[in-house]
């Protein structure tokens, strides 16, 4: 079994209405279709982009006016989903729910389901500067291909999650992030390719770059895509499939080999996932 994977570099910049943002999202749309991408990676905190439309005295939109943006930004990513057959993981957006803010990931079905995420583990900005909640669960996402999760920047770096995620069958994680800096970029990057040694599994990541001057908390964006794999015989040697170039708007793509997990966990070098001692530590369910 093998699928396609595709990952946005998204471009943030400053935007005048909800149509310009759909048009962006389109553009980065039909150019996976163009390469026949069956499943599409949007990165974290892209829908912030939103917020730079400003509320007419020059200043940006609060975080807590993105939620009104949802209906839009679920028929926009639905009828993409459905017009061209591909799976797309719509990064994440802020929805409210109870009076609370949540950073929630999408993941749009061509036949026009629709599943949630939300970010189980919240960093201290966005508690500080979004008041945001946390969720309280992980999802495992059927799909043709197989079972999927989708895994939220610092949710990555915390490996019980990812541990859960591959005991419940999922063989691909999707990550998507929104770093400022090196150091936060690194943090998701190493802690993704960790994940992939520990649990034999291909990790999927891409992140935002680009700036949006007027909203606070996203002036500055780091970002990178990446495919990443585990570190055996049949991958590459550092474990990194595709990538693209650093804080460049662009898209990278590429095929995973779904059998090549399952061998490697039978007969690899290593055989991590098979080899846990959990004798001695939990087993996650």
């Amino acid at each position: 079994m093998k699928m396609r994977v595709s990952a946005v570099q998204y471009h943030l910049h400053t935007i005048q209405s909800f149509d310009e943002f759909a048009r962006q999202v389109e553009h980065y749309v039909k150019t996976a279709e163009e390469y026949e991408t069956e499943f599409l990676l949007f990165p974290e905190l892209f829908t912030t982009q939103l917020m730079s439309i400003g509320d007419g005295t020059g200043s940006a939109l609060p975080i807590t006016a993105l939620p009104s943006f949802t209906e839009d930004y679920v028929n926009l990513f639905s009828t993409l989903a459905a017009r061209h057959g591909m799976h797309i993981i719509g990064g994440t957006h802020i929805i409210e729910e109870n009076g609370r803010l949540y950073n929630t990931a999408f993941l749009f079905y061509p036949d026009g389901r629709v599943g949630r995420q939300k970010k189980v583990h919240i960093t201290p900005w966005e508690i500080k500067g979004w008041n945001m909640g946390a969720g309280d669960g992980l999802e495992i996402f059927e799909t043709e291909k197989g079972k999927i999760a989708v895994i939220i920047c610092y949710d990555i770096e915390f490996p019980e999650l990812v541990r859960m995620a591959k005991a419940r069958g999922a063989d691909v994680i999707f990550c998507p992030s929104c770093t400022d800096d090196r150091h936060a970029f690194h943090r998701v990057r190493y802690t993704s390719h960790a994940r992939t040694i520990e649990n034999q599994v291909y990790v999927v990541v891409t992140g935002t770059v680009g700036s949006l001057p007027t909203v606070d908390f996203m002036r500055a964006n780091f970002g990178q895509a990446a495919v990443l794999t585990p570190n055996d015989v049949p991958f590459p040697p550092r474990g990194v499939l595709a990538e693209g170039e650093i804080n460049h708007d662009m898209i990278v793509t590429a095929d995973l080999d779904l059998q090549l997990l399952y061998d490697v966990r039978e007969k690899g070098s290593v055989t991590t996932w098979r080899d846990r001692r959990i004798d001695l530590y939990p087993d996650w369910k």
